[in-house]
């Protein structure tokens, strides 16, 4: 016997049991479980002591479970309906995966979807079992070939390990890089929704307590969404696999300055689209979440427009932060730095209103080791001076009510990578900012990847509460994605994700980034241009 400690409470059970079994014998609703700390599928035998930690749809890490093993069914379940379909995913607006399907006679309709999602249904029904397998490379080759999954054949060239792991469901296999739940059984909670130019998919996430969020429809992302895959596609830049290739053939210099001049025509068309409304635009607002390349974009932005004869002039909200006794206070009692109450909006709009109106004002400057606001210089703007802003709050109109609508022009600032491991594996915008911020505060701030991974979810929180909302009523979205990065990211951030312990409470995130991040080959650091916005993060910026 073994014994196992649930909720401080302690039982006996034979050594052997899965945590399925125990979870079922406590009556807990979960889909996975932390065994001592370690994440754990539901399947797993225990043959020692252990504390228990069951976790339900709250848990992140069961949000990424359910998300792949879902995937995973809606695969088997279209190719049950259509054996040749080919489909692929990626992530999308609204916290959902879009999925496209290829190679079918017709176009995709409503009643196909329906079918569909009467499929899935089926299985889920069903409660058919999901089992992991450990598979030889040769033996994985030879299935993805009958199955005609050349992308995921490319792929296992850069796969150290001699074995994959695959799960197999009524015959079906494939991996999803990512636990999954024990049987179909567990995945009843979804939707499905026809959006061109396939289908969305939504599901339970930790970041709505375990619900299915609202669907909102974002056609201005979705736009760049799309711009985004089409230039994956253009320079033959949609897979890991492929992306290697540059660094296989040489071609590593062409390759980054390609991906640098997509930049480049973003910065154009901006100047081209402000220079046009230059009479009545006052205020350039810059929004984004955090490492999405903000500073060395605003500075570009500058120098794009002076380029056309424009002298913007930039003024940081930052400095215009109250003094830390006023802040508002968030639920620990700490102050919110990150409220928008945490700034002097009426100091803010009064010097751009006097400032906009040519009136001489002396701006502010914020000591953060006082915590109190000090005086600095005196300026007065020429009429025709564009003022730059950038920051969180930037787009919200709460910040700048002192300026009218039609003399504001707002940009929001993300990376948005339509990258792959293969067809069936997206990676997530957020693991790409994630990475840029865990290696740029290791580089200029002296902090592990265990700091950067702490103060991760509180990062996120405030982007959900500050940042994403206002996405939508930005005039212009700039991409900051730089598809050749992970090639450089790469070497800055593998060791020190490596170096987590096991016992870690970040051990599952850091070894979820290096289930993907070790596929890739290397680019140096050198053939990074020192004015890209990638130099933000790895060090050596001209700015």
């Amino acid at each position: 016997m073994i014994k196992v400690i649930i909720n401080n409470e302690e039982y006996s059970y034979p050594k052997g049991t899965t945590l399925e079994e125990i979870k079922n014998d406590r009556n807990i609703i979960a889909y996975a479980a932390l065994v001592n700390n370690r994440l754990r599928e539901l399947t797993f035998k225990l043959k020692f002591n252990a504390t228990l930690d069951f976790l339900d749809l709250t848990n992140k890490e069961v949000s990424r479970i359910y998300e792949a093993s879902l995937r995973y069914v809606i695969l088997m379940a279209i190719k049950n309906l259509y054996p040749s379909a080919k489909v692929i995913y990626n992530y999308s607006i609204s916290r959902s995966i879009l999925a496209e399907i290829h190679d079918l006679n017709l176009p995709l309709s409503n009643h196909m979807l329906d079918k569909i999602a009467k499929e899935v249904q089926r299985l889920i029904s069903l409660d058919l079992p999901i089992k992991r397998l450990r598979v030889p490379i040769d033996e994985a080759i030879k299935n993805y070939e009958e199955a005609g999954h050349y992308d995921k054949i490319d792929i296992l060239k850069y796969r150290e390990e001699k074995y994959v792991n695959n799960y197999i469901c009524e015959g079906y296999q494939n991996y999803m890089f990512s636990y999954m739940v024990p049987s179909t059984g567990y995945l009843n909670k979804f939707k499905l929704r026809l959006y061109h130019p396939g289908f969305m998919i939504q599901y339970p996430r930790s970041d709505a307590d375990g619900n299915i969020p609202p669907f909102d429809d974002a056609p201005i992302f979705t736009k760049t969404i799309k711009e985004a895959a089409k230039w994956s596609r253009i320079i033959d830049g949609d897979t890991i696999a492929r992306i290697n290739r540059y660094v296989e053939d040489d071609l590593q210099v062409e390759f980054v300055n390609m991906c640098e001049n997509k930049h480049n025509r973003q910065l154009a068309e901006l100047g081209r689209l402000i220079s046009s409304n230059i009479e009545d635009i006052k205020l350039i607002a810059i929004a984004g979440p955090s490492s999405s390349g903000k500073t060395t974009f605003s500075k570009r932005l500058k120098i794009e427009l002076l380029s056309r004869g424009i002298k913007p002039y930039m003024i940081s909200i930052d400095d215009y932060y109250r003094p830390r006794a006023e802040a508002p206070l968030d639920e620990d009692g700490k102050p919110d730095l990150e409220h928008i109450e945490a700034i002097d909006i009426d100091l803010f709009n009064e010097h751009l209103t006097k400032l906009i109106s040519n009136e001489e004002v002396q701006l502010p400057v914020f000591n953060f080791n006082t915590g109190f606001r000090e005086w600095g210089e005196k300026i007065k703007l020429d009429k025709d001076t564009p003022i730059i802003i950038e920051g969180i709050h930037a787009l919200n109109d709460r910040l700048t009510p002192g300026i009218p609508i039609n003399q504001k022009y707002k940009i929001f600032i993300a990376p948005q990578t339509q990258l792959h491991i293969d067809n069936h594996n997206p990676i997530s915008f957020t693991d790409l900012r994630l990475l840029r911020r865990m290696v740029r505060d290791q580089e200029f701030r002296n902090s592990s990847a265990e700091d950067t991974l702490a103060m991760w979810e509180s990062v996120r929180a405030g982007e959900f509460r500050w940042i994403y909302p206002f996405q939508e009523q930005a005039d212009y979205v700039f991409n900051s994605e730089l598809t050749y990065e992970f090639l450089v990211l790469k070497k800055h951030a593998y060791k020190s994700l490596r170096s987590i312990d096991r016992e870690s409470e970040y051990f599952i995130t850091a070894n979820k980034l290096l289930k993907f991040l070790k596929y890739f080959l290397e680019i140096d650091d050198e053939v990074v241009p020192n004015n890209s916005i990638l130099r933000e993060f790895i060090g050596k910026s001209v700015f």
